[in-house]
């Protein structure tokens, strides 16, 4: 079995836990609050010295870090990763897209807002700006088919809908997306989420 040590607050943290339940892998959770400093333990930085959630520890003691390096792992060999060369590289595109171009605005925002209680007035202006470019690169791209990677739920869906689902809580209106809230209806059903 798998340990993971997480944060049910962190999409980043939910996308292992989706992978493992939806391909039936077990885990032992360790939940910490990264609220409260407890990734910032001695024994928690021995299993990752950046001190971020999640981390899974393997049985042999090996540990890795980054949620998308996670599921990458959990999800190899199964369905979540088509076997087609190109659509895994394009998976892989969204994997990185998701930190460098979504994560950043999407889930900063709503971070600063829900659990810092910070104001409208105190955010940075470009975390709305840039989070409903996201969103809107998400949309074109969701009009022309049903996942992100093809007609099959991928682990680019998985990636992406973490925080995209939460997007209003971090003030993002999702009304104005049609195809990308029909897309998180869809991911939810084919992971059995709640939305």
């Amino acid at each position: 079995m798998f340990t993971v040590y997480g944060d049910r607050k962190s999409g980043n943290c939910l996308k292992v836990a989706w992978v493992a339940a939806h391909l039936g892998i077990a885990l032992d959770w360790r939940e910490l609050d990264i609220l409260k400093g407890e990734t910032r333990t001695p024994d928690f930085l021995a299993l990752n010295p950046d001190g971020r959630v999640p981390t899974l520890v393997l049985e042999d003691g090996r540990s890795l870090a980054e949620s998308n390096a996670i599921i990458g792992y959990l999800a190899r060999d199964s369905a979540l990763i088509p076997a087609d060369a190109f659509a895994q590289a394009k998976i892989r595109q969204w994997l990185f897209w998701e930190q460098y171009s979504h994560e950043p605005y999407i889930a900063v925002r709503r971070f600063q807002l829900l659990y810092l209680g910070r104001s409208e007035a105190e955010l940075e202006p470009k975390l709305f700006e840039r989070g409903h470019a996201a969103l809107a690169l998400m949309e074109g791209a969701l009009a022309e088919r049903p996942f992100l990677v093809g007609s099959h739920l991928s682990l680019a869906d998985v990636a992406l809908v973490a925080y995209t689902r939460l997007a209003h809580e971090g003030g993002f209106d999702l009304v104005p997306y049609p195809a990308l809230r029909a897309w998180i209806a869809r991911v939810e059903a084919g992971l059995g989420i709640a939305g």
